[in-house]
């Protein structure tokens, strides 16, 4: 099984400055996920929180085979993300809607990246499809 996790704000999609987020709202990034999910015959976990526990408690699970991870906003801060996702040793993507790394100074640097496999940043809503379609590889 894929989790899909999503930090704050990301259930804001199509509400959110459209030209860093795109227009699409966050229930047709859900269903982008779930066609690709059956598509590809894979079982997909879609979970978001705006707290920061919450997000810790669906890590510690540990029901899944993939992660593909948005913080969102708890990417520049939150060292108990962090710590949580150092522990878990399966394949794991950070993903970005916009590009962290264009934007402004505080949101470029990632606590999160150091303990995932690999980061896909600025493709918009595609930046998922990407991850999972390097996920299974």
């Amino acid at each position: 099984m894929i989790l899909i996790l999503n930090g704050p704000n990301l259930n804001m999609l199509g509400k959110r400055d459209n030209k860093i987020y795109g227009k699409e709202n966050y229930e047709y990034l859900k269903t982008l996920i779930y066609n690709w999910g059956e598509k590809n015959n894979f079982e997909i976990e879609i979970f978001q929180s705006n707290h920061e526990g919450e997000i810790i408690d669906r890590l510690q699970k540990e029901n899944y085979e993939y992660l593909i991870i948005n913080p969102g906003a708890f990417t520049h801060y939150s060292i108990a993300i962090r710590d949580c996702l150092e522990i878990i040793k399966i394949p794991k993507i950070e993903v970005h809607i916009s590009n962290i790394y264009s934007r402004e100074e505080f949101r470029r640097k990632s606590l999160i990246s150091e303990v995932c496999d690999g980061v896909i940043s600025g493709f918009g809503i595609k930046s998922y499809l990407l991850a999972l379609e390097n996920l299974i590889l």
